[in-house]
């Protein structure tokens, strides 16, 4: 039991301390995100998401956040997960190649005036990617989640948060701190504009 205790503290010191650095080293990408977003939705865009496993969950949570609300009530805000329609997910799949289930549905409904964020922790999922160059094609607004290093992912993108640890779990644990922060400052902007 002791031994369980110890493990438990280190995680969530460790935990807190990645948490920490990404304050200390990613805070102006998360102001900038945030003022990205609130430019593209300012301008009538709508905000596309994608990612594989428990980044498709992200992408869903925080399309949730903004089309119903975070913490105050306010106009329902354009987002949208790439990663909920099976039979287009499967369709293309299994038509085409899994590698191009998040850029034909870009191709298919983003315009320039949109963004499309990319979430993978290891920056190198293939269909993320895939979107994030086709949304880059269109004229979109390109942003990015992943961990260290963040390569290829970075490069693809006009704005990525790297969370500066390659510990799976303390990157998505991170990433929903970062999306939680950018929800409150986007629907405060969505009220202030209101």
């Amino acid at each position: 039991m002791e031994s369980m205790q110890k493990l438990i503290q280190q995680h969530i010191k460790d935990s807190i301390e990645t948490k920490l650095r990404m304050e200390k080293e990613q805070g102006p990408v998360i102001a900038r995100i945030s003022q990205s977003l609130i430019k593209v939705l300012g301008a009538g865009g709508t905000i596309y998401l994608c990612g594989n496993g428990g980044s498709a969950a992200d992408a869903q949570h925080v399309a949730a956040e903004f089309v119903g609300r975070f913490l105050r009530e306010r106009r329902p805000l354009p987002a949208v997960a790439l990663t909920t329609n099976t039979s287009i997910l499967t369709a293309i799949g299994n038509d085409y190649d899994y590698s191009q289930v998040f850029s034909r549905q870009v191709r298919a409904q983003v315009t320039q005036r949109d963004a499309v964020v990319g979430i993978s922790t290891s920056g190198k999922s293939a269909n993320v990617l895939q979107a994030l160059r086709a949304a880059r094609e269109i004229g979109a607004v390109t942003i990015g989640f992943t961990g260290s290093p963040g390569q290829p992912l970075a490069s693809e993108t006009d704005l990525c948060l790297c969370v500066p640890t390659k510990h799976t779990p303390f990157i998505q644990e991170a990433h929903i701190v970062a999306w939680h922060i950018i929800c409150d400052l986007v629907e405060q902007a969505s009220i202030d504009a209101a």
